[in-house]
This record gives structure tokens, C-alpha cells and sequence, in this order.
């Protein structure tokens, strides 16, 4: 029988339902900390603290830090560890519930973490909402998603991820992270990547739940050319209208291609 736990110990092991992966090595920590480079008055917004990894050194860089996390047995030795750091906030939820408008009031945020590979695309689909109150976004990710979130046309990887999130954001990856970083460590390299959204008014999108609509349909079915695609959107007529070759396939468009796809008027 295991004796009790040390208050303020991180006793449990990582989680594999949760897809818990705790970043223990410190030069990867001190990179991403550099990367992030916290000034004073800025809001950080951590997603996934785990075992603090990443949170007490940016406590300690920057003094102040909110962080969200959904593991209950996270919770005490996180808050009590924090307190030699700096000032947590611990927030226990779903990120995926957190409404980051609201979060931020009248400051934006930014956002930092090391994301569940399980939960990666929804999370960034989920900032991504909320892209007018977030600075800039700095997330450990399986390097295979952050490979396609930063690949343009014609790339195998290309796709509905690379062109949403490049349309509101400038995406970088920064560096790769081997297994050995994490325990338990994962099966595949990771990577750390940076989004900075682009200013409202550079976006150049009409109507942002369209946009989305005909980025999933071009993708749906990537052997398909666009008239076929988006056959329920819009016919060969319009597309052709809106300057692009209905027998090109989603791949081969850039992401201002999807845009004015999207912009072109409607017609009943």
C-alpha cells in the first residue's frame, strides 16, 4: 500500500487519458521561456500547467501567471509550489469550456503551453475563436500538426488546419523536441511553434463562418477538383468568377485564393 503523498508533491503518475506528457527537460524549458521573452504588463495564459514545468520558470521570469488546468490532482501541488515562483491563478476546467474574451476583459493575452496531442486541433480551433484578444500563441505540439499547420500549397501536409490558422495568423515554427524531453516519453518528435494573429483589418474576410464552410469542403475530399468540392457552396461559374480554375484541387490554392473564394458575392 503506497503511504500518502507529501502535501504539495506531484505524486500521481502521468495520466494517460488525459494525454498527459510532462516536459521535464530544462533546456527545452529555458528555449521556450526565451521565445516567449514576457514583458512587463503583458497577461500570460497557460494551457495545461502539468507539473509546473513551464509555469514556475515563467512565474519566476514574469511574477504573475494564469494557468488552466483540467487534472484535479494537479491542483494543490501546482498552487503550492507556485507560491515561491510568483502569483498563480489556477483556473480547474476544460480549456476547450474557457472563454478567453472573457478571460482577457480589457487586456489581451497571451497564450503559452504544452498541448495534448489528442486535444491540439480543437484547442487551436478554440483560440483561434478568440484570435482578437490574444497576442501571440506559443504551444509545444506533436511536430507532424505544427508541420502542417506552417505548410503552403502544394505540400503533402497542406491543408484545412495550414490554411484557417494562416489566415488569421502568422504561423513560425521555432525548434524540435525529441522524445527524451517528456515523461513518459511520446513515440514521435515534438516542436514548438509561434502564432501571432494578424490585425482584424488585414484579414480580409467577409464572412468567417463561409470562409471555414468552403476551407472543410475543398479539403473534404482532396482527390476532388473545387467544382466538385464545393458544388454545394457555390458552382464552376462562381468560382471561375472569383479568378480560379475550378479544376484545381484545395491543395494547390493559396490561402488568399480560399479568401476570395470565400468574399465572392452569393448568388440565390
Amino acid at each position: 500500500m503506497r503511504s500518502p503523498a507529501a502535501p504539495g508533491t506531484f505524486s500521481e503518475p502521468p495520466k494517460k487519458s488525459l494525454g498527459q506528457n510532462f516536459l521535464h527537460e530544462r533546456g527545452v524549458v529555458d528555449r521556450i521561456v526565451l521565445a516567449v521573452n514576457p514583458q512587463p504588463g503583458d497577461r500570460l495564459v497557460e494551457i495545461g500547467p502539468g507539473q509546473g514545468a513551464m509555469t514556475f520558470p515563467l512565474l519566476k521570469r514574469h511574477g504573475a501567471l494564469t494557468a488552466i488546468e483540467f487534472d484535479r490532482d494537479l491542483l494543490e501541488p501546482l498552487t503550492l509550489q507556485a507560491a515561491a515562483h510568483g502569483a498563480l491563478e489556477l483556473i480547474h476546467a476544460n480549456v476547450l469550456d474557457v472563454d478567453f474574451t472573457a478571460l482577457a476583459g480589457d487586456a489581451p493575452i497571451r497564450l503559452v503551453g504544452n498541448l495534448p496531442y489528442n486535444l491540439s486541433s480543437p484547442i487551436l480551433f478554440h483560440a483561434l475563436d478568440h484570435a482578437a484578444v490574444v497576442t501571440d500563441m506559443h504551444f509545444m505540439l506533436q511536430k507532424e500538426v505544427v508541420e502542417r499547420m506552417a505548410s503552403g500549397p502544394g505540400s503533402k501536409v497542406y491543408g484545412r488546419l495550414s490554411v484557417m490558422l494562416q489566415a488569421y495568423c502568422e504561423v513560425t515554427m521555432l525548434f524540435v523536441v525529441g522524445p527524451g524531453a517528456f515523461r513518459p516519453p511520446p513515440k514521435v518528435d515534438s516542436a514548438v511553434v509561434r502564432l501571432k494573429p494578424r490585425p482584424a483589418h488585414t484579414v480580409g474576410i467577409d464572412d468567417a463562418r463561409r470562409f471555414s464552410d468552403i476551407v472543410k469542403a475543398a479539403f473534404g475530399q482532396r482527390r476532388k477538383t473545387l467544382r466538385n468540392a464545393l458544388s454545394t457552396l457555390m458552382d464552376s461559374d462562381a468560382i471561375t468568377a472569383a479568378g480560379i480554375d475550378p479544376q484545381l484541387r484545395a491543395e494547390q490554392l493559396a490561402v488568399a485564393d480560399f479568401v476570395r473564394l470565400a468574399n465572392h458575392p452569393v448568388t440565390t
